[in-house]
């Protein structure tokens, strides 16, 4: 029996392999030499435009392989990989919808900080300026003409006009269009705000594209008029029911340059209920006196054409037609840098973007809810990195069922034939590439045979040896031969063979191994946290088993209160029982009755970290105490002793012992001359596998000793 420390090395003093450790593997083959002009490579400076490699399936499996492992659920799986993000083999960091909302409520939190009340500033910073250039032209005719002149008067005159302007920034620019300006350039830099301005509110009710029409002139803002006219008779029409007139390819041939990148009726009636649901927005979150002004500007500068009227009657209908875009919903200010009225609207809009999109991120509880997702939008606001993301967590479902790694089943995913070696895989990689290279190895026998697994080495053709004929060896023999039998200088070819040429492989004789893994599912297993070590190295081992040695067999034996089989499809799915009680004697005798059928040699690896407290009476009923009975020792030992009786080597590996756990492990090892392993859930893998490899090396060892 090996009693080992906590922090010992698996083939250390006292480990598994401590016996005859394994042999390295050998030098590995030379790399094949590369073809040129096959694999071409470009590098460049990454500047965020460069589009990343989607996460392939083996990264999605392995982000849910520990979770799948350690509840035994697929779906439930996938919801927290969503959750929570993985990471690619590569390094890179696909981030989980939490981490992805978090990031979207601080971008949020950034736009709202807006200060709300310079939404007019450039205005009044600009009517300042046009005022102060009046006056100087003013005061510089007051200075040139002589007093009383037509001139000078029509200088006073201006002079109390600017006097007495009103107070409103709507009233003053309706009374300036109406002065007559003495200054050239401050009529010019009017014009400007005016255009300017006209852009600024139609902007926050449209996009750039019509925004800019209204600035353009008044054959610009007709057509923006008309195209405003059309939409709305279409939303009356569709929403009576009659035929549309015009039709929306009609309409898209004439205002299309109004509205880019529509491509459906619906698809322009989103967009602008989205910019529309934004503008009230903006509305709700200012002041009366704000607000006031603003609708007094939009009034002012808007109501030529009926542009104010068009854009009213077209609010009202999308409001009704899509009412859950969060119309009239206040974003109060802060104390950020001021918000000009140039930005509002699309600072706006993007609030109410990123509002859509937390509902959407909010409410998703499957992958393929993501493709809702607009890519373009979620990088716009987020950021290509979480576009990226975005995209890659939409695919996880999908990308496990191309690779034929899960299929669905009555509802549920599972994973299919392929999966299961994939996911056995992992765990066997992870477990032996914490032993490192030089402990794997085919374990190669000083002794050769004949068999079935080849030892790597020739050996000349005997009568009964089965015919696996080394070519290269065999025509050597023959060239070798052929040139001493023509003597020196004399051509070798033709080489003609013969049977003492022939060079056949050399093979090991294959041990037939049995083995049933006993896996403890008592509550205990995950309180401790020992269950999710314990399940990967289960797999782990049924992984090695149907790789390298498929003609063994391995049962599966799960325990709590009782045992049952588990067959290996079943493995991924199982979790720990929700129930007291560790039956060693139930789960020894099931284990048993498995191997009894089996040839070869026969063991049970038994993964627990608690003493025996249940066992099965003559009747079938469980009887549970604790701490451990007599009775219940009893059985256990006696079960044991029928395990020794038909040759079934017992070794335990345990977790957690307690000192009366420890002496009865002990006690039991003694009676079956097995071994028992006290180890922690991170080395509890290496002491299985090797244990296993090592317990299968050494019986070929025993069948090629005389008399073995």
């Amino acid at each position: 029996m090996a009693d080992l420390p906590r922090d010992a090395a698996p083939g250390g003093e006292g480990g598994p392999a401590a016996a005859g450790s394994p042999q390295a593997a050998g030098t590995p083959p030379p790399r094949p030499p590369r073809r040129r002009g096959v694999d071409r490579w470009r590098y460049s400076r990454w500047d965020g435009s460069q589009q990343l490699a989607a996460p392939d399936a083996d990264d999605v499996l392995g982000g849910v392989a520990d979770d799948l492992l350690y509840h035994g659920d697929l779906d439930a799986a996938l919801r927290r990989l969503l959750q929570e993000g993985f990471q690619t083999a590569d390094g890179r960091r696909v981030q989980g919808l939490q981490e992805l909302l978090a990031r979207l409520r601080r971008r949020r939190q950034e736009l709202a900080a807006r200060d709300l009340g310079g939404l007019t500033d450039d205005l009044v910073r600009g009517l300042d300026e046009v005022l102060s250039m009046e006056r100087r032209a003013l005061d510089e005719t007051l200075r040139r003409e002589p007093p009383g002149s037509p001139a000078a008067e029509q200088a006073a005159e201006g002079h109390a006009e600017l006097d007495l302007l009103p107070e409103g920034l709507a009233d003053q620019l309706a009374a300036l269009q109406q002065h007559q300006f003495a200054s050239p350039e401050a009529a010019r830099r009017l014009e400007e705000l005016l255009d300017q301005l006209r852009h600024d509110l139609a902007q926050l009710f449209l996009d750039r594209a019509a925004a800019s029409a209204a600035k353009a002139g008044p054959e610009d803002r007709a057509h923006l008029r008309d195209g405003l006219a059309a939409l709305n008779q279409m939303l009356a029409q569709r929403a009576a029911g009659d035929e549309l007139d015009p039709t929306f390819e009609q309409f898209m041939d004439r205002f299309g340059d109004l509205f880019p990148g529509a491509s459906t009726l619906d698809d322009l009636l989103a967009q602008l209920a989205q910019r529309m649901a934004a503008a009230s927005s903006l509305l709700a979150s200012m002041d009366a006196e704000q607000r006031a002004q603003l609708e007094q500007l939009r009034q002012e500068l808007l109501s030529d054409l009926d542009l104010a009227w068009q854009l009213d009657q077209l609010g009202e209908q999308l409001r009704g037609a899509l009412p859950d875009l969060g119309w009239d919903r206040p974003v109060p200010g802060g104390n950020g840098p001021p918000l000009g009225l140039g930005e509002a609207g699309d600072l706006f809009q993007q609030l109410s973007e990123l509002t859509r999109l937390e509902q959407l991120l909010d409410h998703s509880l499957d992958p393929a809810s993501l493709l809702e997702v607009d890519p373009e939008a979620a990088a716009r606001l987020l950021g290509p990195d979480a576009a990226d993301s975005l995209q890659a967590l939409a695919t996880l479902t999908r990308r496990l069922e191309e690779a034929g790694l899960v299929d669905r089943r009555d509802g549920r995913l599972a994973l299919t034939p392929r999966g299961l070696r994939r996911l056995g895989n992992r765990a066997l990689a992870e477990v032996f590439g914490r032993l490192g290279r030089a402990r794997l190895g085919d374990h190669p026998l000083p002794q050769p045979g004949t068999g079935h697994e080849r030892a790597g080495q020739t050996k000349p053709y005997e009568f009964g040896d089965p015919f696996q004929l080394d070519i290269q060896e065999t025509i050597r023999n023959a060239v070798v031969r052929n040139a001493a039998e023509a003597g020196a200088g004399a051509g070798a070819l033709p080489v003609r063979l013969s049977p003492d040429d022939f060079a056949v492989e050399q093979t090991e004789h294959a041990a037939a191994a049995a083995t049933v893994l006993a896996l403890d599912l008592s509550l205990s297993m995950p309180m401790r946290d020992n269950f999710l070590s314990a399940k990967k190295v289960a797999i782990a081992l049924q992984a090695l088993i149907a790789s390298q040695y498929p003609r063994d067999f391995l049962g599966l034996v799960g325990f709590s209160a009782t045992a049952r089989e588990i067959r290996p499809s079943e493995l991924p799915e199982v979790s720990w029982d929700f129930a007291y009680g560790t039956n060693l004697q139930h789960a020894l005798a099931l284990s048993r009755r498995m191997l009894a059928s089996r040839v070869g040699s026969k063991q049970i690896l038994l993964i627990t970290d608690g003493e025996p407290t249940a066992h099965a009476m003559a009747g079938g009923e469980v009887f549970f105490h604790y701490p451990p009975s007599p009775e219940t020792l009893k059985a256990t030992l006696l079960e044991v002793g029928r395990c020794t009786a038909e040759h079934i080597t017992i070794n335990t590996f345990v977790l957690d012992a307690t000192g009366s756990l420890r002496a009865f492990v002990e006690d039991m090892t003694r009676r079956n001359k097995g071994r028992a392993f006290f180890t922690t859930p991170d080395r509890l893998g290496d002491y299985v596998l090797l244990d296993f490899v090592e317990h299968r090396r050494s019986r070929r060892q025993r069948r090629l000793r005389p008399g073995a």
